[in-house]
């Protein structure tokens, strides 16, 4: 299935996506290819906030577009490798015998799979800015991130 099909098919069941992303087995470079492609998808939406931010501090966009470049292409997917070690030694703790690369790769995909909600978040605060519409919209793409982690990390429990 295509990556559109599967992020459309997360939305209907997350569990099932992911457990046929586990099935053909661990490969590290699928998933940095779907962390890394999550993140550029972040940057991009990141655009029209940043916009929006030089235009009103009359400051170079080139500057903050740099900045999140760096932020979100080259300290983000670390950060999240790290998640997914501490969440695969949560996971553990409470009985998991799934791996390190099942909890990564449900971290990853989760982040991929609500990039469409983390565009349209992007869109508000460049668009609408700062107000309850834009707490609205970061709530409800954080509560799809969670829901989506969340069964992902259960479609790799291999539990005891």
């Amino acid at each position: 299935m295509s990556v559109l099909g599967d992020i459309a098919a997360t939305y209907r069941d997350p569990r099932r996506v992911v457990r046929r992303h586990l099935s053909a087995g661990p490969r590290e470079d699928r998933a940095l290819a779907v962390l890394m492609g999550a993140c550029v998808i972040v940057f991009v939406a990141q655009w029209p906030r940043l916009a929006r931010e030089a235009h009103l501090a009359d400051q170079s966009l080139a500057e903050l577009l740099g900045g999140a470049l760096m932020g979100w292409l080259f300290i983000a997917p670390l950060l999240f490798y790290g998640l997914g070690l501490v969440a695969w030694l949560v996971a553990r703790a409470l009985g998991s015998r799934a791996s390190p690369y099942d909890a990564r790769l449900a971290l990853f995909w989760s982040l991929l799979a609500s990039t469409p909600l983390f565009l349209l978040n992007g869109l508000v605060a460049g668009f609408v800015g700062p107000g309850p519409g834009l707490t609205l919209v970061g709530a409800l793409w954080f509560a799809v991130f969670l829901w989506f982690w969340v069964s992902g990390m259960a479609a790799g429990w291999r539990g005891t």
